[in-house]
Order: C-alpha cells, then structure tokens, then sequence
C-alpha cells in the first residue's frame, strides 16, 4: 500500500487497544503516517483514561505505550503550525488540540484520518477543510491507502 496521511490519536490508540476499528488502523501502517508532537501525548492520555476506568492495568497501559512511541508515524514539531491551528480552532468553534492534526494535514497537503465524527463534521462544515478530514470507518475496505 502507498500513501500519506496525517493521523489523530483516535487513529493511533486503535494499533494498541482493541476496539472498532483496530483493524482498519493498522493496515494504515504501510502508509507513510505523520502526526504533530501532541499525538503521544494525547495517546498517554487515552491510556490513563484506560487505567482510571479499569480497562486497562498500568503495566498494560505502559505497554501499549510503549508499543506506540516505536509506531512507524513521523512526528512533526507544531511550532511551524500552531497559529494555523488557533485560528481554525476559532473558525470551526473546536478545540485547538484537534485542530493541530487538521492544521498539519493542510499544511502537508495530506488528509487527515480519524476516528473522531464530531471533528470529521466541523472540517466538513467549513469550506477551507472540508475535504481534509476522512473518517477511518470510511476508508474503503479493499484499500487502507489514504485517499
């Protein structure tokens, strides 16, 4: 498979921890993947979430972590893109956090694959990032290569 795309920690957390979607996730690991340096911190955070709710022990979680820091994504600086970030986090009325990811994949002229409905539908509302953002559960089943 070829390809790039820029993935959230919706995406990448799927690699570690099964649940839907897992599958499709990591068949995008053939593709060239890159994601902004907040991806394994929020992927931490997904973990510790998982260790509060006791779906996870804390060996696991480290585990997983582990198991995700060695994931084949190049992480990005955001200093080169953080102001584009804050301001589409202004426009779309969503988080910067999330915006960093679809900030990146403007700035990479890539798309951005996640997990997350609620970003796919601000993206898709506002014409600037309309066709940024693909929903993992969208990608075509024949093919995990980014459109």
């Amino acid at each position: 498979m070829t390809g790039a795309a820029v993935i959230d920690a919706s995406v990448g957390i799927k690699w570690v921890v099964d649940e839907t979607g897992s599958e499709a996730a990591r068949s995008l690991a053939a593709c060239d993947l890159y994601a902004p340096d907040l991806f394994p911190i929020e992927c931490a955070n997904i973990l510790w979430k998982k260790v509060r709710l006791r779906d996870l022990t804390r060996r696991d979680a480290l585990e997983r972590f582990d198991l995700l820091r060695a994931a084949p994504v190049a992480i990005v600086a955001t200093r080169d893109f953080m102001s584009q970030a804050l301001d589409l986090a202004i426009v779309l009325q969503e988080p910067v956090y999330d915006c960093v990811y679809l900030a990146l994949a403007m700035q990479r002229g890539l798309r951005l694959i996640t997990a997350d409905a609620r970003l796919k539908a601000a993206a898709r509302a506002f014409r600037g990032t309309r066709d940024v953002a693909v929903l993992l559960s969208d990608l075509n089943a024949g093919s995990a290569a980014p459109p």
